[in-house]
């Protein structure tokens, strides 16, 4: 019997309200009538996109796969968790390839240098003017098979555009595509932030996000015509998910700020950091805060309530670590967690004041962003189509975390600490 073939693509910040537009759509419509439909999908916390796709492949909470935040744990590192050995737990990659499944991904986040993908395309992105994109792309993980094959005959699609869509989703779609026509894949891994990127820009529902949902169409066709090419349509599962949806912001707080009028840090007459025993990183609409001095443990603690309950800085609770690990699953370094109060996001600035303008260059301060509790906003969805699913099934609610099971299911292969449960409904 012919082996299956899943392609799952993960379309970074898509809604289900979404689809409102996307089934106007006649190519959009096709697909969606041959398949089941999870309406919205409870994402994990917080809601941001490398600890959601970390547990979209797991099956598993932050807690279990160690991945709690896009970026590393410093006080605003650049670094993000790019490397496939920052996640602890197994994933469905692991084990498709233990079962003898070949695999390629395109920028599915957190997937760098893993050593169970044949074909890496690897999300990440130079930190210096200096370091050119093949060297990024090397670095992580492409071998010299991919880099000439799929990223150099692409590359000018990204270059000089790095982060930037819609350049960056037209790349990752056209390695997507040249992928399949070159290597076919048993399963393939896609992941494109065009619309979370023009809604951090210009707000969770506008004209903007029309025309993004205009190309999502089109590239996911490319992808759909490449399957054809190569005979795989009609032997290929389709699974077209999300990983967290936005909320519009009006403000952007600094909660260092806080910490620093309370004595917790102290600023030199240039407004530089020389003593932090306690700091904060946003996290879009939520945000962690580490004690770096242990000594100052409570009284960070009554300064972050205190202010939580006076409503005037953007974050309705703080939540204690051991309080968000009981409620959400979350767990790490940290010792604090901040969530918004609906219309606030957080940066990390110190020395600077409380409340600062928009800045569309960080996904944390746009006019819309993410981090939030799961149950807040517009919520994530999926579109499951092929052959090992049902036709016109829909289900109000699933958990992310079911995602990893029920692809594991369908591959035929084991992923016995996942959190997540099989969605047996959609099962042909």
């Amino acid at each position: 019997m012919k082996k299956r073939k899943l392609v799952l693509i993960s379309m970074d910040a898509m809604v289900k309200e979404d689809f409102d537009y996307l089934l106007t759509k006649p190519f959009f419509r096709s697909l969606f009538e041959k398949g089941s439909w999870i309406k919205t999908l409870r994402t994990i916390y917080p809601s941001v996109t490398y600890p959601c796709h970390a547990a979209m492949l797991t099956g598993c909470y932050p807690e279990k796969t160690g991945v709690y935040n896009n970026e590393l744990d410093e006080y605003r590192s650049k670094l993000w968790h790019w490397s496939r050995a920052d996640i602890k737990a197994k994933t469905l990659v692991d084990a498709a390839k233990e079962c003898g499944y070949t695999v390629g991904n395109v920028f599915w986040p957190v997937m760098s240098n893993d050593p169970s993908i044949d074909y890496n395309v690897p999300e990440s992105w130079s930190m210096t003017p200096e370091e050119s994109f093949s060297e990024v792309m090397r670095k992580h993980g492409a071998s010299e098979q991919v880099l000439h094959d799929i990223i150099e005959p692409n590359r000018h699609l990204i270059e000089g555009h790095q982060r930037h869509s819609p350049y960056c989703d037209e790349f990752v779609y056209s390695c997507a595509r040249d992928m399949i026509l070159k290597y076919n894949p048993d399963m393939l891994l896609v992941h494109p932030c065009n619309l979370d990127s023009t809604r951090h820009g210009h707000g969770v529902f506008n004209a903007y996000v029309t025309a993004s949902l205009d190309l999502t169409c089109y590239w996911i066709e490319k992808i759909v015509w490449a399957l054809n090419v190569v005979g795989e349509w009609e032997n290929t599962d389709l699974v077209i998910t999300s990983d967290h949806g936005q909320i519009d912001i009006r403000r952007t707080c600094n909660p260092n700020r806080v910490l620093e009028k309370a004595g917790l840090i102290t600023l030199d007459e240039k407004g530089n950091a020389t003593d932090m025993r306690a700091y904060v990183r946003g996290v879009g609409t939520s945000a962690q805060v580490f004690v770096t001095d242990k000594s100052a443990y409570d009284e960070t603690y009554r300064v972050l309530c205190e202010a939580a309950k006076s409503g005037l800085y953007g974050f309705e609770r703080c939540y204690t670590r051991d309080e968000i690990a009981q409620k959400e699953h979350l767990s790490g370094a940290f010792d604090f967690v901040l969530e918004t109060d609906g219309y606030t996001s957080f940066g990390d600035g110190i020395g600077e004041e409380y409340f600062t303008n928009f800045d569309t260059t960080d996904y944390r301060t746009g006019h819309a962003t993410h981090g939030h509790l799961p149950d807040k906003g517009p919520q994530p969805t999926m579109l499951l189509v092929g052959p090992d699913f049902k036709a016109g099934v829909q289900i109000e609610r699933r958990c992310t975390l079911d995602t990893a099971p029920t692809l594991a299911r369908v591959l035929g292969v084991s992923l016995p600490d996942a959190d997540g449960t099989v969605i047996e409904d959609i099962l042909a």
